[in-house]
This record gives structure tokens, sequence and C-alpha cells, in this order.
């Protein structure tokens, strides 16, 4: 019998007056492995994240957490669910140390604290008022909060946003470990390569929907064959250059003087794309076949203009 869903989204629809934040979306992140939610600054993902925490209450769907309803079986699952929230939660006045040590209190095997202050480079700022730290020593006391209490499945917010490599390094460290003990991690993050490192599962939501779901092999294959991507000036004129090739093409600058070109890849496109470069005296570099990353995938599901 396959194993519960650790989150089921079944056509959730949350309103904020005329604005449909999330409209009739449905996800699931499987029991046991890591799903990252994707999606553009009001694309829905929070909201649906706060709803799936018990924060909110959607206006009409279903959602259940580890088989159950996060609302109304709060009490049940705060012992089983462990949150990072990006911001807020803790209080500025008290200790690093004793603001965790507080925290491990309130479940019955909990991680040591000293040993989660120690992983997580904290410990030097243990006695430091939390107000005190720097924003990325608080992300980092954020996530030890949330997964002291050994929770079955951990919602983790943006949880390497301000880090330095080094803390970002250990904190994906943490979040392969928990993993491998069999926790359930939904992690939301705009780090496409933090969500292709660790996550098993990955969900894009654009305007309260989801547009794609898979995993990140799945997600960045579909549609992958024939890429090419090189790079050479800045603003060429990439629809003459899509006339010119011999093959149906399509061709964009995804970065200024970084190009990208789909289409059936053969010695004879590769030269012809030299060719026409080098009879307009431009130099080519870098010229390449590759997959997709999950970057490329992102922004031809949700576009490239800015979103406030």
């Amino acid at each position: 019998m396959p194993a519960t869903p650790a989150v089921e989204v079944l056509d959730l629809v949350k309103t904020y007056g005329a604005k449909r934040a999330v409209d009739g979306l449905s996800l699931t992140a499987p029991a046991g492995s890591v799903t990252a939610v994707l999606g553009p600054n009001g694309a829905g993902k929070t909201t649906t994240v706060e709803v799936c925490e018990g924060y909110r209450t959607g206006d009409s769907g279903t959602v259940r957490v580890l088989g159950l309803d996060p609302r109304r079986d709060r009490r049940a699952l705060s012992s089983r669910v462990g949150v990072m929230l990006q911001a807020g939660g803790a209080y500025p006045a008290a200790r690093a140390d004793e603001l965790l040590r507080h925290v491990a209190s309130l479940y019955a095997d909990p991680v040591r604290p000293d040993e989660l202050l120690e992983r997580l480079g904290l410990q030097a700022v243990a006695s430091t008022a939390v107000r005190r730290l720097s924003g990325g020593q608080q992300q980092r006391l954020a996530l030890a909060m949330a997964v002291v209490g050994r929770p079955e499945l951990l919602f983790l917010d943006e949880p390497t946003a301000g880090l330095d490599p080094q803390a970002r390094l250990a904190t994906w460290e943490l979040v392969q470990e928990l993993r491998a003990q069999g926790v359930s991690i939904v992690l939301t993050t705009h780090a496409m390569d933090e969500a292709e490192r660790l996550a098993d599962h990955v969900v894009v939501v654009d305007r309260g929907q989801v547009v794609a779901a898979g995993s990140p092999t799945e997600l960045t294959r579909n549609g992958s064959e024939g890429l090419i991507r090189f790079r050479a000036v800045p603003g060429l004129p990439v629809d003459d250059l899509a006339r010119a090739l011999t093959t149906q093409t399509t061709i964009e600058e995804v970065a200024p003087g970084t190009y990208l070109l789909h289409g059936q890849v053969d010695p004879q496109l590769l030269a012809s794309v030299t060719s026409w470069c080098a009879g307009r005296g431009v130099l080519v570099e870098d010229l390449r076949v590759e997959q997709r990353s999950l970057e490329d995938v992102f922004l031809s599901l949700t576009g490239r203009e800015l979103r406030t």
C-alpha cells in the first residue's frame, strides 16, 4: 500500500478582496522526499504553504498534512511538523541558546541544542541576543528551531536567503541528511540551483495555479533535445540568425551576450551558427550542446517580466 503523501492540496482557492491569490491549485508532496515549490513573486506559493502550515484558511478546496487537516488537527500536528519562517518567530531580546533550549523543551525527544548550534556555526554567538545576530545567523537559528523537535515534516521558506556560501552548504547538507532519515521536506526557494540540487520533486506555481510538476530531470529533459548555448556580443539580431539556419529553430538572448538555440542539433546546424557569426565579424565563445537548466524551464513557464 503506498505511503500517505506528506502534503496533499486539491483545488485550493484563496482570495484577498478582488485578488484570487490561489486559483484552484492542486499539488502533492510525496512522503520521505524533498518537494520544492517554485514561483515568481505573487504567484501564490507562499499563501499555499501558509495554508498547509495552518496559518491561513483556504476559501475552498481540500488540504491534508500527514493525512490531517492543518487547522482542525493543529494540536495533533504541532509535534510532528517543523516550520522555518523567512522572518519572525523569534523573541528579539532572547539569547540564541536560551531560545533554542526553550523550543527543544516543548518536544519529547529533541535534538541536543548544543549539537545544532555547533552544526550550524552558531556556537560563538550562542549567548548573543537574537536582535544582535546578523541576518544570516538569524536564518540559521530559525532553521535550528524548526528541526530541533525531530519533525516528520519540515516546511522551509527560503532557508538559504542571505547566507554566505559556507552556511548555504551547511544548510544543504543538513537538508540532505534529514531526507536520508525519512523526513519529508517542503521547500520554497528562488534559488534554482538549490531546487535542482536538493529536490526530488518540483512544483512550479504561477498566477495561483500549478503550471508544471515533476522531478528536476523530467522538467529539464522535456523539450531539451537540440539545445545549443553560446556567448557572443550582446544584441545580435536573433530573428535574422534563425532565418539563416537550415533547420526549424528558435533562438533567444537569455542574458546579455548569452544565446539559447532550440532545434535539431547536427554538424550542419553548428557550422551554420558559426558561419553566420563569422560573416558579421562576431566571435562565438563557449558554444556547447547542453540540457536545459531548471532556471531555463522556470523562465519559459513563467516569463521574464519583473513581478512586484
